[in-house]
């Protein structure tokens, strides 16, 4: 009886292992906290990337003044290349490309519109402008960019998240720029 005291006494003034143990127990929380971060990390990047993919798109857009279909087919695969080494599909990133028209009276339409992975706006439809940005008797190119990411661990988030930028800029080369497949040709110079 009295060596099993003993033992218990040992037993309970070791500190032999108690490292191990405490890294055992912390480990596991640990490497969740790593892989969190680590897609933490990668929704960061892709988001920086949707913002320059948005940028390119409107740049490389405002530069022309006729612009045709092969061209916009151009600037969209153009536009994907930005997000590299990210991956990019059919359907993710969503491009849209428009010229907004804004009338005499301040109505701010969509004169012509093209999409890669989404819908177009119509042609004619109503577009919402910011008030900084309307100025009667003008035009303004509108880019859009979506890409939806989807973490590998699923510790930062489990559902995929959906990063959306758009930017307006002002046609470089004329005043608007003409889009001849929807018979958008009557802007001048």
């Amino acid at each position: 009886m009295r060596s099993l005291a003993k033992i218990r006494r040992r037993f309970i003034a070791s500190t032999g292992g108690l490292a191990a143990i405490e890294f055992a127990m912390i480990l596991p929380v640990m490497v969740i906290l790593f892989l969190a971060t680590f897609d933490g990390g990668r929704a960061i990047a892709v988001y920086m990337k949707m913002r320059a993919a948005t940028y390119a798109l409107a740049s490389i857009s405002n530069q022309y003044l006729t612009i045709g279909t092969s061209d916009l087919a151009t600037i969209m695969t153009a536009t994907s290349d930005v997000f590299a080494p990210y991956a990019v599909t059919s359907s993710n990133p969503v491009l849209t490309i428009s010229q907004i028209a804004i009338s005499a009276s301040g109505a701010a339409t969509y004169s012509w519109s093209y999409s890669q992975g989404g819908s177009a706006h119509a042609q004619g439809a109503a577009a919402t402008v910011p008030t900084a940005l309307k100025t009667n008797s003008t035009y303004l190119i509108f880019a859009e960019v979506s890409y939806t990411f989807t973490p590998l661990f699923g510790y930062f988030t489990s559902a995929p998240i959906t990063f959306t930028d758009n930017l307006y800029v002002t046609p470089r080369v004329s005043n608007c720029v003409n889009y001849p497949p929807e018979s958008v040709t009557s802007c001048t110079s």
